[in-house]
C-alpha cells in the first residue's frame, strides 16, 4: 500500500503551542521597558535563595549582607531579587518561559521541538504537558539543593529539554528505530514502539553511550560561562541534571500502558 505524502512540518500541537509562548514572551519582553522586565524577572523567575529565606531568614541576610561589603551595586541586587521575602510558590514552572536573549531561547525551542515530538506523540498532549510541569519542577528543586544561598534568578526551558532527552532514551534506542541497532525492517513508529525498562538502558550499549556523552557534556558545559541566566551566566546545569533524571526515572509514570509485548505489532499513538 502505498503511503500519503508526509508533512515536511510534523510537529505536534501542543509542542508548536508551547514554543510560541515561549518565542512570544521572549518577544514581549524586549518591548517592556527596562524597569518592566526586572520587575518580570524577578516575579516569574526561580530565585533559590528566596525559598530559602522561607525557612531560615538569617542565612539569606548574612548572604546579602556579605555582599554589600562586598560590592554595594551587588547587594541592592540581591536585595531587589529577594524582594519581600516570600517564595513565590508558581516560579518553579513559569521560569521555563523566560529566556535570556534570542539565542538562548531559540536552542531551547530547537531542542524541545527534537526531542519532545517523539515523547509528545508518545504521551499525547495531556500527559505531555504534566511531564513538562514534572520536569520543570525537578529542575528547579535540583539548583535550589545545590544554591540554597543563591539570589540569582534561573531562567530557561532547559531542564524540560533535559527531560525529554531523558524520555526518548526509553523508547528511541529500540532496534529498528533512528538511534538504535539496526535490524529487519518495521512499520511501527519510533514513538510507538515498546519502551526499555530502566535497567536494560544501563545495559543498552547506545543507550548507555548517550547518558554517558549527556552527562560528560552538560557538566563541561556548565562549569563554562554560556547563555543560562540572566546576562549570560553560567550554565545551570545542576537543573539541566534534575530534569533529566526525573524525565528518565518518572518516564513509566506518564508512558501509556502497552498491552502488546515486545515483539508483537504495537498500534501508532496520534498526535
Amino acid at each position: 500500500m502505498q503511503r500519503g505524502r508526509q508533512r515536511i512540518f510534523n510537529v505536534p500541537l501542543v509542542l508548536v503551542i508551547l514554543v510560541g509562548l515561549m518565542l512570544g514572551i521572549h518577544l514581549l519582553r524586549q518591548l517592556l521597558p527596562l524597569e518592566q522586565d526586572i520587575w518580570t524577572l524577578i516575579h516569574f523567575g526561580f530565585v533559590p535563595g528566596r525559598f530559602t529565606y522561607a525557612f531560615d531568614p538569617g542565612r539569606i541576610a548574612k548572604v546579602i549582607a556579605a555582599a554589600q561589603d562586598a560590592d554595594p551595586m551587588q547587594g541592592e541586587i540581591d536585595r531587589a531579587f529577594l524582594n519581600n521575602g516570600k517564595p513565590l510558590w508558581w516560579t518553579p514552572l513559569t521560569y521555563v518561559f523566560l529566556h535570556a536573549n534570542w539565542a538562548h531561547v531559540g536552542f531551547n525551542a530547537l531542542w524541545l521541538v527534537a526531542f519532545g515530538a517523539p515523547v509528545a506523540r508518545r504521551f499525547g498532549p495531556q500527559r505531555f504537558i504534566a511531564f513538562c510541569i514534572g520536569g520543570a519542577v525537578a529542575g528547579a528543586l535540583a539548583h535550589l539543593l545545590t544554591h540554597l544561598n543563591d539570589l540569582q534568578p534561573v531562567i530557561g526551558a532547559s531542564a524540560v529539554d533535559a527531560a525529554t532527552m531523558a524520555a526518548a532514551v526509553r523508547f528511541m534506542f529500540q532496534p529498528d528505530t533512528p538511534l538504535g541497532e539496526s535490524g529487519r525492517g518495521s512499520e511501527r513508529p519510533p514513538h510507538a514502539r515498546p519502551a526499555l525498562s530502566l535497567m536494560a538502558v544501563f545495559t543498552d550499549s547506545s543507550a548507555l553511550t548517550f547518558l554517558i556523552f549527556w552527562f560528560v557534556t552538560n557538566f563541561i558545559f556548565g562549569i563554562v560561562s554560556g547563555p543560562g541566566n540572566v546576562g549570560g551566566g553560567a550554565i545551570a546545569w545542576q537543573a539541566h541534571v534534575g530534569g533529566f533524571l526525573f524525565g528518565l526515572l518518572a518516564f513509566t509514570l506518564f508512558d501509556p500502558p502497552y498491552a502488546a509485548p515486545h515483539n508483537e505489532d504495537v498500534l501508532p499513538i496520534d498526535d
